[in-house]
């Protein structure tokens, strides 16, 4: 397998000593260069999502471990490495507000990445492109070009920004909450926008959300995070419909079912977050709030067992079953 991006081993700790806060624990991914995937990061707020999405853009440096952008260290390559990942590797943000400068036409953030990249031939050659990404996201370009941001939703700058990161053609678009700020009448719209730039254009997608129903709608797999650690990684319909970490059996019972007739448990046995002040300093980070919890977990952190074909989960409850990669990684690629 030829590796466009490897995540090896990566820690991020914000702090020292007592207070320290470890935002990402040794966690380990490989995106293939050569075949298209699309990976679902997902974990309640605080679980690392948006650390790991930084750590992979080269926004931040790990305290500890390895990015590597086609087996280079991204911290020890020439500039020249540098603008070739920024091609190849494009990112799709939160909020479509904060994109986008208000005294400029929305033209500005297409025509940018032509113009850095030289992209294209002549003024012809780069609005056929940028009308052309356009319309691959569901935007007509005489509707769009021409505009300022405020003039247009909230989704159809979101869908501009994909535009942009479609009109570079990369290999890998890392999505952090792409659809969290959208009014849910646009989500489909846009989640639809991304799973057509998968099929179509072979683009791999790292989709990183809080919301389990559109990872669930969109990705093949997914890698379940709590307090920077993996918990249950694999097909995602294992881990959606018959989710084997306690972790992702409260996030899935969290999602509300289309009843009237259901009422939510108001006598909740699990601690929520507010009640657990620090995360363990050493064995399971979910032992706190764990209704299955050992004394085992609270000495050894668990590594992740093979539970099923295509899932494995880091929990003591499958200590007998047999271990499929060390502690924090998560390759979906050796579950699947």
């Amino acid at each position: 397998m030829t590796t466009l991006l490897e995540a090896r081993n990566l820690s991020r700790v914000f702090g020292s000593g007592p207070k320290a806060n470890v935002a990402l624990d040794h966690f380990s991914l490989t995106v293939d260069a050569n075949a298209s995937s699309f990976i679902a990061i997902a974990g309640e707020s605080g679980s690392g999502k948006t650390t790991l999405a930084r750590l992979l853009l080269g926004f931040d440096r790990p305290t500890s471990g390895e990015v590597l952008y086609r087996g280079r260290d991204m911290w020890k390559m020439p500039s020249r490495d540098w603008w070739q990942f920024r091609h190849e590797v494009q990112a799709i943000f939160q909020d479509p507000f904060e994109v986008f400068n208000p005294f400029y036409k929305v033209d500005h953030v297409l025509s940018v990445p032509i113009s850095k990249f030289r992209l294209a031939r002549s003024k012809a050659d780069a609005r056929s492109q940028i009308e052309n990404a356009l319309l691959a996201v569901g935007l007509r370009p005489e509707e769009t070009l021409g505009r300022y941001p405020h003039q247009l939703s909230g989704g159809q700058r979101q869908r501009l920004t994909v535009a942009r990161a479609l009109l570079l053609q990369p290999r890998l678009i890392i999505a952090d909450e792409p659809v969290s700020m959208v009014d849910a009448s646009l989500r489909a719209t846009i989640l639809e926008s991304l799973r057509k730039l998968h099929t179509d254009f072979g683009i791999s997608f790292l989709y990183i959300t809080h919301d389990l129903p559109t990872a669930y709608q969109i990705c093949s797999n997914i890698i379940v995070l709590y307090r920077g650690s993996v918990a249950e990684v694999g097909d995602v319909d294992l881990v959606i419909k018959t989710p084997r970490h306690p972790y992702s059996q409260l996030l899935i019972s969290s999602i509300p079912e289309p009843d009237v007739e259901t009422r939510w448990d108001d006598d909740e046995t699990l601690p929520s977050r507010s009640d657990v002040t620090l995360a363990p300093t050493r064995g399971c980070r979910f032992a706190d709030r764990c209704p299955a919890v050992m004394p085992m977990c609270r000495e050894t952190i668990p590594p992740l067992y093979h539970v099923d074909e295509k899932r494995a989960a880091a929990c003591f409850l499958y200590r007998d079953l047999p271990v499929l990669l060390p502690t924090g990684e998560a390759t979906p690629e050796a579950v699947v």
